[in-house]
């Protein structure tokens, strides 16, 4: 039988409805959501866009590709400190689409609504005339004046990071090359995690109270470490003493690092981990790690930061390693 496609308003009824359950939402009854800041926050709003084939694959799992595409702006709420509290979505669907595919994707953003405690505003749907694109619009709460941006740093801060690093852009590698994981001897568990952590990004939404509490400056790691290094320097004025060493490696990054070191650089600045930089004050240091451990969150201090213009410098045994700090992925 051939799949009868609903119209706008029964597609919205049928799939979007049951995704917004906040007051603010109207129901998806009207025209614009109508939000109120609990009192004493400060509203954070950010902005996504994931293409297919360019930060995804078409023929991914829907639930996998609605995951994604919340998940990444979760990110950056998180980095901010943020609670998150509803988001807006944009949907511009192919013409191949299907009302099976779609009740798969809403799915996914059910089941991570209830993951990370996040309600479906409102949002539109239209007709893609070049591939699948999705556009989620995410709003959180923080306390009034509390949000950590990217220019709080100074001289002196610790540099920390959460998670591994590398392993998305791995896993995007072995997605492009099916012989990546054989011909790099890594192993079946090796070749799961980065693809995984590909295909499913793991927003540090945990950790948003301890950067609020302790964090001078933080942004999550989208673009590529050295790149998104380099965007937090340039945005605090000062430089980031990098050590190489001490970045966070998964078992499949320690064997890149081993068995293939241009590989390893490439995916070591290769973007989509989606793990968060904070810049501390060193008297606050201990306490911070301490706190991320508290929250489900353990961090690595992986630098220092110094007077500076904005320039990342790599150091490995106290030496320039031969690794140098490349641009990152680019948008454009």
């Amino acid at each position: 039988m051939a799949d009868e496609r609903p119209g706008e308003f029964e597609l919205i009824r049928r799939f979007f409805a049951p995704l917004a359950k906040d007051p603010g939402s109207l129901g998806l009854t009207d025209d614009a959501a109508v939000l109120r800041a609990a009192e004493g926050c400060d509203l954070v709003l950010t902005k996504d866009v994931l293409a297919a084939d360019i930060h995804f694959f078409a023929d991914d799992a829907p639930e996998a590709i609605a995951a994604k595409a919340l998940r990444v702006n979760l990110s950056d709420l998180a980095a901010k400190g943020a609670r998150p509290r509803g988001y807006l979505l944009g949907l511009a669907l192919p013409s191949d689409w299907s009302t099976g595919w779609l009740e798969r994707f809403c799915r996914g953003l059910g089941a991570d609504q209830c993951v990370y405690d996040i309600q479906l505003l409102g949002g539109d749907t239209i007709r893609s005339g070049n591939g699948l694109q999705v556009s989620i619009t995410a709003i959180g709460e923080v306390a009034q004046g509390r949000a950590v941006r990217r220019a709080g740093a100074r001289p002196g801060d610790r540099l920390f990071v959460t998670g591994t690093i590398g392993d998305a852009a791995a896993g995007l590698l072995a997605r492009l090359d099916p012989e990546f994981c054989r011909s790099h001897d890594l192993t079946e568990e090796e070749e799961t995690r980065i693809l995984d952590r590909y295909l499913l990004p793991r927003p540090r939404t945990g950790l948003a109270p301890c950067l609020v509490d302790h964090a001078s400056a933080a942004m999550d790691v989208s673009d590529g470490l050295f790149a998104d290094c380099a965007h937090l320097a340039t945005a605090s004025g000062v430089d980031i003493t990098l050590e190489m060493a001490e970045i966070p490696l998964s078992g499949a990054l320690q064997h890149l690092k081993i068995k293939a070191p241009e590989v390893y650089g490439r995916c070591l600045n290769g973007g989509d981990d989606y793990e968060i930089l904070a810049a501390v004050p060193e008297t606050s240091a201990e306490a911070f790690a301490k706190a991320a451990v508290d929250c489900g969150c353990p961090v690595t201090e992986i630098g220092v930061l110094r007077e500076g213009d904005g320039r990342v410098h790599l150091v490995e045994a106290g030496k320039a390693p031969a690794l140098q700090a490349a641009g990152g992925f680019r948008h454009f």
